[in-house]
């Protein structure tokens, strides 16, 4: 039978949010009910709200989610009621080209709910990265979910399914960071800090974290293991990279990672690298933005350059790997919750986001 719950909806484009009923459905043969006990405010939901990625209005916004596995659909085996998830939006599908060779953090066809959760007048909602958690109860498919310790914070497990398994992601897994290797992050938000993370991790000597915000950068050093940092507030893009150069012998990073997706930390991350070095872009870019480099300079630097989709990561594999990280004190994932607030709350932590306030507002259900 469906359900009636609380939720926050974006109506439609740069309109304020909004709490209001959500209809869920009752689930489908593979589809599962998650009571969500957190969701992280991730840039992703403001974009959604301003309609930055689609314009499929309106949108149940939310998807950084922990919660407990409710409800389940007949043929569910993936997990049972009362296990504590973590929500992903790249549920393989097993069978594309991509996973047929292997590939699958490349699937090209993941899996979302069957049915669609709705308004009190019927009006379908289309949920942010197919999730939509900014409710009290959400509608995935049993891919969607892995499970984790439950020993967990439900608020920091949450943030692994988006932003920072991203950036650690971008560090460990798309950049392959070896022990004993340089790196340099640029763009410290909850992403870009998630990488300086990752690097640390990854056993990397020297970890140079760069960002506007001097408030950014100190806690780059202080918290999660940045051994180096420069604030580049007033510097041209040729500075930073000069910086990041004589940090690193004159020679460049063996890894950069642009962490923001705009032109000018594309190319201070292009440009720092050591010859042969690789570049990682996580952070995404706006759809007018080009890529304007000399041809000689793609060809004579050697290396790579790699986009990275959710920091190439696998969830059956990675959030429960962090989780339990976390717990035993070797990555910071809980200092990256910089607040606790209500379902009401939603609006005014995009502005807090903007302002760069936060690392991640966390809406906590009761």
């Amino acid at each position: 039978m469906s359900q009636k719950v609380q939720g926050v909806i974006a109506r439609e484009k740069g309109a304020e949010v909004e709490v209001t009923t959500i209809v869920i459905p009752e689930p489908g043969p593979h589809d599962v009910v998650v009571k969500v006990q957190a969701t992280g405010v991730c840039h992703t939901d403001l974009a959604y709200r301003d309609g930055d990625i689609e314009d499929a209005f309106p949108f149940l916004l939310g998807h950084e989610t922990a919660g407990v596995v409710e409800e389940v659909g007949e043929a569910v085996t993936h997990v049972a009621v009362g296990d504590f998830v973590v929500l992903n939006w790249r549920a393989v599908c097993g069978e594309c080209r991509a996973c047929r060779k292997g590939d699958t953090k490349n699937c090209f066809n993941t899996h979302n709910a069957s049915k669609k959760m709705t308004l009190e007048d019927g009006t379908e909602l289309k949920p942010a990265l197919g999730i939509g958690s900014f409710a009290e109860k959400t509608l995935v498919h049993e891919g969607q979910c892995t499970k984790v310790n439950p020993e967990e914070d439900p608020a920091a497990a949450g943030l692994l399914g988006c932003g920072i398994m991203a950036g650690v992601g971008a560090a460990v897994n798309t950049g392959d960071i070896q022990p004993g290797e340089s790196v340099a992050v640029f763009g410290l938000g909850g992403v870009g800090l998630a990488a300086v993370a990752g690097a640390a991790l990854a056993g990397a000597t020297k970890i140079i974290a760069v960002d506007l915000d001097e408030r950014k950068t100190k806690a780059a050093e202080e918290t999660f293991g940045a051994t180096h940092s420069i604030t580049s507030k007033g510097m041209s893009v040729d500075q930073v990279i000069e910086e990041v150069r004589q940090l690193t012998d004159g020679f460049g990073a063996d890894v950069t990672i642009d962490a923001v997706g705009i032109i000018p930390t594309w190319q201070q991350a292009f440009y720092s690298r050591d010859h042969a070095g690789r570049m990682v872009m996580v952070g995404v870019p706006n759809m007018t933005d080009k890529i304007d480099i000399p041809a000689i300079d793609m060809y004579s630097r050697g290396g790579s350059v790699k986009p990275a989709w959710y920091g190439d990561c696998l969830p059956e594999r990675d959030f429960p790997m962090y989780v339990d990280l976390h717990l035993q004190n070797r990555f910071p994932l809980g200092d990256f919750v910089s607040e606790r607030i209500s379902i009401n709350d939603v609006e005014a932590s995009f502005e807090s986001m903007k302002k760069g306030d936060v690392l991640r507002s966390v809406v906590v259900f009761d």
